[in-house]
C-alpha cells in the first residue's frame, strides 16, 4: 500500500493533480532491475518508472569508467531529443525518490505490431528508415555532453561479451569445460574478431535497438531503452533489429532492409557505402553480439532466476550458424563451439 500511495503520489505531482483512486498495474519488466507501474487506465493514465536508489545510475551491461553523475536515461533522453527522435515524454523525475513519470505508450510493442504480418515490411522500413537518419545526424551533431559519446565498444568490451558466451553459452549450458589448447584457441580468435569489430569508425548506437525497445503509439515508432547507448560500429544497431532473438527474419528479408538502410544512410549523410563489405562487417558482428546474447539469456536464468529469456536461444544460435556460412574463415571457431553446442554445428 505504500508503493501504490508513493506512485499515485508521483503521478498527482507530475500533472497537478492528485489521482487517489487511480487503479494500478505492475507492467512486464525486462531483464533489467527496474520495475514499471501503470497508474489509471488509458487514455488517462501515466506509467511510473522506479529504480533502485542504489543502482540508478550504474549500467548492469559492461561498461568502463565511473558510474556517471546524472542519470543515463535522462541524459540519453536530452540528446535524442535534440536530434528530434521520437522518446517517451518525462513528466517527471524524482531521483531521491528513484522513481520517474512517464507518458504511457500503450502496450503495442514492434514485436505485438509484427504478429498481424499486415504490415511486416512497411514496420520495419520504418525502423530503419528511423535509425539511419539518427545515425546520420548522430555522426553530424556530436555531443560530448551525452554519455553515450563517453563510452565505446572497444576490444576489450567485444572480447568481454564473447567470454560471456564462452562462461555461460558454452561452459554454463553444456555443463563441460574447454580443453587448455581449446580455451587458448578460444582466447585467441575471440581477440581476433575483437580486434577486427573494433577497428571500425564508431558513432552514436543505441546498443539495443529492437523489437521489444521500440513502441507504436498512434502510428509513431517510439524509442525507448536507450540508456546504455555509446559509440559503435554502423552495423551494430542492425544486427540487433534484424537478426533480433525475438523475431527471426530471412536471410533475404535481411537483405533487402540492409540495402534500404545503406540507402536511406547515403541520402542523409552524402556518404557512399560500399554494401558487400557493409554486410560482411554486419556478418561478423553478428557472431559476436548473438553468441553474447545466447550466453547472456542463460545467465539472466541461472544468475538472476528469470528463465523467460531461454526461449530466445535457438534464434540467437540459429543467426550464429547463418553469419558462420557467411564467414567461412571462421570455420575453426564454428567447429570448436560445436563441440559444445552442437546447435552451431555447420
Amino acid at each position: 500500500m505504500e508503493l501504490e500511495a508513493a506512485l499515485r503520489d508521483q503521478v498527482g505531482q507530475a500533472i497537478g493533480r492528485p489521482v487517489p483512486m487511480a487503479p494500478i498495474k505492475k507492467l512486464k519488466g525486462d531483464a533489467s532491475n527496474r520495475s514499471y507501474y501503470r497508474v489509471g487506465a488509458p487514455p488517462e493514465s501515466w506509467v511510473v518508472m522506479e529504480m533502485p536508489l542504489n543502482a540508478t545510475k550504474k549500467s548492469e551491461e559492461a561498461t568502463k569508467g565511473e558510474p556517471p553523475k546524472e542519470l543515463p536515461f535522462v541524459n540519453v533522453h536530452r540528446y535524442l531529443q535534440k536530434l528530434e527522435v521520437r522518446v517517451p515524454h518525462i513528466l517527471r523525475y524524482d531521483e531521491p525518490a528513484g522513481m520517474m513519470v512517464l507518458e504511457d505508450l500503450s502496450d503495442i510493442t514492434f514485436e505485438s505490431a509484427l504478429e498481424g504480418g499486415k504490415h511486416h515490411e512497411a514496420l520495419y522500413t520504418r525502423a530503419i528508415d528511423l535509425l539511419a537518419r539518427l545515425r546520420a545526424k548522430a555522426e553530424q551533431h556530436q555531443d560530448p555532453d551525452c554519455l553515450a559519446f563517453t563510452r565505446s565498444f572497444d576490444e576489450d568490451l567485444y572480447d568481454w561479451e564473447l567470454h560471456h558466451f564462452r562462461e555461460w553459452g558454452l561452459e554454463a549450458w553444456s555443463g563441460k569445460q574447454p580443453t587448455p589448447a581449446e580455451r587458448a584457441e578460444l582466447d585467441s580468435t575471440f581477440r581476433s574478431i575483437a580486434k577486427q569489430l573494433a577497428a571500425a569508425p564508431r558513432g552514436f548506437t543505441h546498443r539495443d535497438y529492437q523489437s521489444r525497445n521500440i513502441m507504436v503509439k498512434e502510428g509513431e515508432l517510439v524509442v525507448i531503452d536507450f540508456q546504455d547507448a555509446l559509440q559503435g560500429p554502423r552495423q551494430y544497431d542492425l544486427v540487433a533489429l534484424l537478426r533480433d532473438s525475438y523475431v527471426e527474419l530471412e536471410r533475404p528479408f535481411v537483405d533487402a532492409m540492409l540495402d534500404r538502410y545503406i540507402a536511406t544512410f547515403q541520402e542523409a549523410s552524402g556518404e557512399r557505402i560500399d554494401a558487400v563489405d557493409f554486410k560482411a562487417f554486419f556478418d561478423l558482428l553478428t557472431v559476436q553480439r548473438k553468441l553474447k546474447d545466447a550466453g547472456r539469456f542463460e545467465f539472466i536464468h541461472r544468475v538472476k532466476g528469470n528463465p523467460g529469456f531461454l526461449v530466445s536461444i535457438p534464434a540467437s544460435l540459429r543467426y550464429v550458424r547463418d553469419a558462420f556460412r557467411q564467414r567461412p574463415e571462421l570455420r575453426g571457431l564454428q567447429t570448436l563451439v560445436a563441440k559444445y553446442v552442437p546447435e552451431l554445428a555447420p
